[in-house]
């Protein structure tokens, strides 16, 4: 099972580097086409922007890891193992709620917005919004994992000396 996962996991690291080159690769044919050869091209743009979108949503759903998001914190390294945890349930159920609470509008809008298509590119918007719902899946889970952490205080992060200087950088 773990095989699996690791390969699915770097599939989906190579579908996100796929869709940042192309981003990048479309950012510069539209530098090229409206700056050297003053022909704006309206595709790029859109393109661009689609491909950002689900490059950050489909990248925090698939490929970052928990240990790799950014976060603030200075007040909850500054605290007791114990009040983190307690920290780590509230946001946790309350980022959980929210996103629970709003999936079904969300569902509902995206499927809605089949009856849209983008100006240039002529795809339909609600391919194009889809991502969202595996990122707020994610975003459930995750949420849902650090309260079962934080209530079963069996995380490494609790630990006795565990900081957020401590980084394993080597």
């Amino acid at each position: 099972m773990t095989r699996s996962i690791e390969f699915l996991y770097s599939r989906a690291e190579n579908i996100l580097a796929l869709v940042l080159a192309s981003l990048f690769v479309s950012f510069l044919i539209q530098i090229v086409f409206r700056y050297v050869l003053n022909l704006p091209l309206g595709w790029t743009v859109e393109y661009v922007a689609i491909a950002w979108l689900w490059g950050i949503l489909f990248g925090y759903a698939f490929v970052v890891r928990e240990d790799d998001v950014i976060r603030l914190d200075i007040v909850y390294g500054s605290v007791p193992a114990a009040i983190q945890r307690i920290m780590d349930v509230f946001t946790g159920l309350v980022c959980a709620g929210i996103f629970l609470w709003t999936l079904p509008n969300v569902w509902d809008y995206v499927t809605f917005m089949a009856i849209e298509r983008t100006a240039y590119m002529q795809i339909r918007f609600d391919y194009v919004f889809m991502i969202y719902i595996p990122f707020a899946l994610s975003v459930i889970i995750r949420s849902l994992i650090s309260v079962w952490h934080g209530l079963s205080g069996n995380h490494p992060k609790y630990a006795v000396g565990a900081a957020s200087e401590m980084h394993d950088y080597d």
